[in-house]
């Protein structure tokens, strides 16, 4: 496998870079100075895919959500997103929060009031403003907003995740075709991947920050009266940028990790003030009965098509939303594998997929639900009205309803920004990760760069009247993306069960090294219970392990395979046999630390490689293979003990590539 470059004179990759920034201003010049005629031909473009390509969108999201399930659900959950020693870089919060808030944060502040009285008042089938429609409304509005949209998001990241943190391959949307065409990925196929990715995130970033600076306008006017404008909006565009470059400067662990942190805080608070100064034991009962509605259609809801009763609703509501799913899974799918390392594939599924659409559901109950029943129960009519001629007011409209109305008002405007600032501060993040080989320790140059882009193209097109064009070309980049996900998908259930077969290789049963090479008991107790320092593991490694990788590879090369033994990092050696197109076999030993058995628990992870006398912590030395620490150590162990379980682990390897042959 070829591996991508570590060192390069300029970091970013030079074809997509260069690529990319030419297709993107082409596109907008197009989309901003010959408005009307780029939004004719998109849409005459989406129409086109919503007359004949409605059923082909409805296969392909149902599919993924299929195999979604089936992968979490099977034995291929139990694979880690990573190496077997990795640990998650984030705790559940902060991981579940940059998830929320990257994935569709910002369409449930404007759609959360705005879609179920939308569905209420205009029902695909069935009469307006009935009890009926109110139900029929909410569990559309879950159909939507549910699993299947994070189903999307999850596949495009677990692809992305599992190619990069268990095969070493760089962190952008090529690295997902690698199954389907092997090292080509590092030729022009890939560079054309990454650019129609770097695109569509770009596109699709700066359209919603485009239209989101409509929503901010009209909170701050319904506030404190400032006027609905061209001028304010590029001032609120600049303003979103200018955050967005300094969380994006700061990165990942400092700008977007607080953000998204502060982002959930004001969400949850106003999700519970909503909830408890409203009907309360209404809004619990209605999601309990909308979550069991949605579950019992979800599969009829799926494929309909409304082949029997054509209208337009579909291609208006569903297809959009599907094809608004997949042109922004490339970028939500990195960002979310960006910050989920170190995960099972079983865990990955349940936090990025179930535990946000249940999350996302509640929501839109307390929010659709309330406003439904403001307009149905309580005579509000005037929302309805609000609604239907200015989606951007529903929100605000529908907190006047409620008890310190402008403190809610402000809270809402203040998190539309924050989401608007850390949608376009994950965009720039993963677009200049997809210029840049999957590397995110990019020059301060290329960070302002992409995040201003986005900036200067949202500006444009707003004032040019181009957004509409640009985010239906957006949408219907959908379809050819869709194919390469197919494509994809198809990849990594191969990849999974090589996986599987190589786990169960491993599992077979091998004699003990001690059963093979008999020691003393006492002299195996004393092993045990020493707990040596770092100096002295890397002594036994480089004195006793390293001369027995090297007997091991040169017996290796007289029977006419080619092996080597390097150094690795942190003061470890490994071996590697080559197969050629095969998988090839890597035996490494590493020093790893360890609390003391009396030592306090720690919160922080252990430092492998500075020991400084240390008193809580000691170390052993652990064999590492391709897939990771396999938690066992060597500290010890005679040269023949080492060569012994070499070999073992070897057998192990040849039994796994004879299964998969």
């Amino acid at each position: 496998m070829q591996q991508p470059l570590t060192t390069t004179k300029a970091h970013f990759n030079p074809p997509v870079f260069y690529t990319a920034t030419g297709f993107l201003v082409l596109l907008v010049a197009y989309s901003a100075f010959f408005a009307e005629d780029a939004t004719a031909r998109f849409q005459g473009l989406q129409a086109f895919i919503v007359q004949n390509l409605s059923w082909y969108y409805v296969l392909v999201v149902a599919l993924i959500l299929m195999m979604v399930i089936f992968i979490a659900i099977s034995r291929f959950g139990d694979i880690k997103l990573g190496p077997e020693h990795s640990k998650p870089d984030y705790s559940y919060g902060t991981w579940f929060a940059m998830l929320f808030s990257a994935g569709m944060g910002i369409g449930l502040l404007f759609f959360g009031v705005a879609e179920p009285v939308m569905h209420y008042l205009n029902p695909p089938d069935g009469e307006t403003g009935t009890v009926a429609a109110a139900r029929d409304a909410m569990v559309l509005t879950f159909f939507h907003w549910g699993f299947h949209a994070w189903a999307v998001y999850a596949i495009v990241a677990l692809i992305l995740a599992y190619f990069s943190y268990r095969h070493k391959l760089p962190l952008t949307l090529r690295s997902a075709l690698y199954p389907v065409i092997g090292d080509r990925i590092y030729g022009p196929i890939g560079h054309a991947v990454d650019v129609f990715a770097i695109v569509g995130t770009v596109c699709g970033v700066a359209t919603t920050l485009g239209y989101g600076v409509l929503q901010i306008n009209s909170g701050l006017n319904h506030l404190f009266g400032l006027p609905v404008s061209p001028g304010v909006q590029v001032g609120l565009i600049v303003i979103t940028t200018i955050f967005a470059t300094i969380s994006v400067v700061a990165g990942l662990d400092t700008g977007i990790k607080r953000l998204s942190q502060l982002n959930m805080g004001l969400a949850l608070t106003l999700l519970l003030m909503v909830c408890i100064l409203g009907s309360t034991v209404y809004l619990l009962q209605a999601f309990v009965q909308n979550f069991g509605s949605y579950l019992s259609v979800i599969v009829s809801r799926t494929f309909n098509l409304y082949a029997y009763q054509p209208t337009d609703w579909l291609g208006g509501w569903t297809i959009l939303y599907w094809g608004w799913w997949m042109s922004w899974s490339p970028f939500v799918g990195l960002f979310i594998a960006r910050i989920s390392r170190g995960r099972t594939i079983r865990e990955f599924v349940i936090g990025a997929m179930v535990v946000p659409a249940t999350v996302t559901l509640l929501w839109m109950t307390v929010f659709g639900n309330s406003a439904i029943d403001m307009i149905l129960n309580q005579g509000l009519d005037s929302l309805g009205k609000i609604v239907s001629e200015d989606q951007s007011l529903a929100l605000f409209q529908f907190l006047e309803q409620f008890p310190f109305s402008g403190v809610f008002s402000l809270v809402a405007v203040i998190m539309v920004i924050v989401f608007f600032v850390t949608s376009a501060d994950s965009g720039a993040m993963v677009v200049n990760m997809l210029s840049s080989h999957g590397r995110d320790d990019t020059p301060l140059w290329q960070r302002v760069f992409w995040s201003g882009l986005i900036g200067a193209v949202a500006i444009a097109l707003l004032l040019a009247g181009g957004l509409s064009s640009l985010q239906t070309a957006a949408i219907a980049s959908a379809l050819p993306f869709s194919v390469i996900l197919l494509a994809a998908i198809y990849g990594l259930l191969t990849a999974l069960r090589t996986e599987s077969a190589k786990r169960d290789a491993q599992a077979a049963p091998v004699a003990p090294v001690t059963a093979r090479n008999p020691v003393p008991w006492q002299r195996r107790l004393r092993n045990l219970v020493r707990l040596p320092g770092l100096d002295e593991v890397k002594e036994y490694i480089f004195e006793v392990g390293e001369p027995a990788l090297k007997e091991f590879a040169s017996e290796m090369e007289k029977n006419g395979f080619s092996a080597r033994v390097s150094h690795g990092e942190k003061n470890y050696v490994y071996l590697e046999v080559f197969h050629g197109e095969e998988i090839d076999f890597t035996y490494g030993i590493h020093p790893k630390a360890h609390l003391k058995p009396d030592a306090a628990p720690r919160d922080e992870d252990l430092d492998d490689t500075v020991d400084e006398g240390d008193p809580e912590k000691y170390f052993r030395a652990e064999v590492y293979l391709t897939e990771g620490g396999q938690d066992y150590d060597v500290m010890g162990w005679t040269k023949d003990q080492l060569l012994s379980d070499i070999l073992s682990q070897y057998e192990r390897h040849m039994q796994f590539l004879h299964t998969v042959r």
